[in-house]
């Protein structure tokens, strides 16, 4: 009575090796560079939040006629919005110029402190300055 082995010949295990270095070949280059999708978003995001609180400062003052008092941050800076919305400065370069007058816009931007390659920018309306 004849034997018979059970298993893989030589060439079909190559075959499979060469079938998944192919599709590893094709799919690598779409995750290479992920990181720097990441860093992108986050700054778009803490973008997103210091436009956010800045406006919601503007609200609260528009609300308390824009006198300092418990809804109202004078709000005339970028590094002010920072403060604000506390973002880490330490990860981000928030530059960009203020400006002094109630209800006047200004324009922030937010660089990615790391290598700079990565940045945003938004508007913002000074607040808590007397009409």
């Amino acid at each position: 009575m004849k034997q018979q082995q059970a298993g893989f010949t030589l060439i079909e295990l190559i075959m499979v090796i060469v079938i998944l270095g192919i599709l590893a070949a094709t799919a690598v280059p779409k995750f290479i560079d992920l990181s720097g999708d990441a860093r992108a978003a986050a700054v778009e995001g803490v973008t997103g939040g210091m436009a956010s609180a800045a406006a919601i400062n503007y609200a609260a003052c528009s609300i308390d006629n824009h006198s300092a008092g418990d809804r109202c941050t004078t709000v005339g800076t970028c590094a002010a919005v920072a403060t604000l919305a506390q973002v880490d400065t330490a990860k981000y370069n928030i530059t960009g110029a203020g400006s002094t007058t109630n209800g006047t816009s200004f324009t922030c931007n937010v660089v990615d402190a790391k290598d700079g390659n990565y940045t945003s920018s938004f508007q913002a309306i000074a607040a808590g300055n007397a009409p």
